[in-house]
């Protein structure tokens, strides 16, 4: 799956769960090759929208910033707070201007599935918490850390940022399930981050995390209609430039994200 943005991530993974349609995207290439600030985040919501995705349920590991948020819980996470500084984070630009709104991140109906499947596979699960996405690749120092916490942030990590953004753009309904791997270097006993425990707790968490989302793919695919919370609507009033006044080739690049709303041929 080819995209004017450029390459995605890595070739995308089509096939079938209890029946259902799926596609799978490693975010960071098989084997993991792709730092997090060399994901072409753009390409890969591109990529997913066509071909013919609807809902994304994104999984990243995160480091925690509360006490109760231990090594091992997911946390279905509704707010973010973008740190990013050298990623690409919107489709659109000078010659097709458009501001979507990014108030409440993430599809509650599919945070309901997620929550429902989590609890059904008896996973220590919490609903709700926002999640700090910083640059990387390094993990935060011990003032960042502090400060995150300070800002009422419940977990930290490197991916979903601009992930969720370009997803709204692109009309998809997205839900972050997150994994803890570990307290951040806030915690006494973490005084540092290290890969070992991050993939130990991947490791152990692995096969939990895959019968979630086998769980869940059924509830996904079960829906059908409109998106109760629009997100499938996200574009309706957000495009500002003129139909006259549109750059061309960014419209045609943008055909596929936003072709709903451009072959409608009005400024809204």
């Amino acid at each position: 799956m080819s995209s004017p943005f450029g390459e995605p991530s890595d070739e995308l993974l089509f096939g079938k769960l209890g029946g259902h349609e799926v596609v799978f995207l490693p975010r960071h290439g098989r084997g993991h090759r792709v730092p997090p600030s060399s994901v072409n985040y753009r390409a890969n919501i591109d990529a997913l929208k066509r071909a013919g995705v609807t809902r994304v349920v994104a999984l990243s590991a995160v480091g925690s910033l509360r006490e109760d948020l231990a090594p091992g819980t997911f946390v279905l996470v509704d707010q973010f707070i973008d740190r990013t500084f050298a990623r690409e984070k919107s489709f659109f630009g000078p010659g097709l201007v458009a501001h979507v709104s990014v108030a409440h991140p993430v599809c509650k109906a599919i945070g309901d599935d997620l929550e429902a499947a989590a609890k059904a596979e008896q996973a220590n699960v919490v609903r709700g918490g926002t999640y700090v996405v910083m640059e990387g690749p390094q993990f935060s120092t011990l003032a960042e850390s502090n400060l995150y916490r300070s800002w009422g942030c419940s977990v930290v990590g490197m991916t979903n940022m601009p992930e969720a953004k370009l997803a709204r753009e692109a009309e998809l309904c997205y839900a972050t399930l997150a994994m803890v791997t570990d307290y951040d270097c806030w915690h006494p006993s973490h005084d540092h981050v290290t890969v070992e425990d991050v993939v130990r707790v991947l490791t152990h968490n692995g096969e939990l995390a895959r019968r979630i989302i086998k769980r869940v793919v059924p509830a996904l695919g079960a829906r059908s209609g409109p998106c109760p919370h629009k997100c499938d609507r996200a574009l309706d009033n957000a495009i500002m430039t003129a139909e006259g006044s549109r750059d061309p080739a960014l419209a045609e690049k943008c055909g596929a994200v936003a072709g709903r709303v451009l072959k409608q041929g009005k400024a809204t």
